[in-house]
């Protein structure tokens, strides 16, 4: 397929605010502008004929499977976080362990 430098229509996309302002934060630092990174990302993707890098869930162990999930509860409220009142009080828990 050849390439094509005539713009002639728009895609449009809604995404979180803060995220995309991180995205072009990080393409910025790279001298791109958000919509010139996903042109090359689509452009990648046409060379080589679906999306240009793996697709998979990540494979975690136990305990690490375990601790997603805590803090996943965590933050929709199912279980509240234990707080401590200093570092130091943190600290000697952990010594506790």
């Amino acid at each position: 397929m050849a390439a094509t430098t005539v713009k002639d229509t728009n895609f449009n996309m809604r995404m979180n605010k803060q995220k995309k302002a991180s995205l072009e934060d990080l393409y910025g630092s790279l001298g791109m502008t958000l919509a010139e990174a996903v042109n090359i990302f689509f452009e990648k993707s046409l060379m080589e004929g679906g999306i240009p890098f793996d697709v998979r869930m990540p494979r975690y162990n136990k305990e690490t499977e375990e601790a997603i999930q805590e803090a996943r509860d965590i933050m929709s409220g199912k279980v509240s976080a234990k707080s401590y009142s200093s570092a130091k009080e943190l600290f000697a828990e952990l010594d506790e362990e």
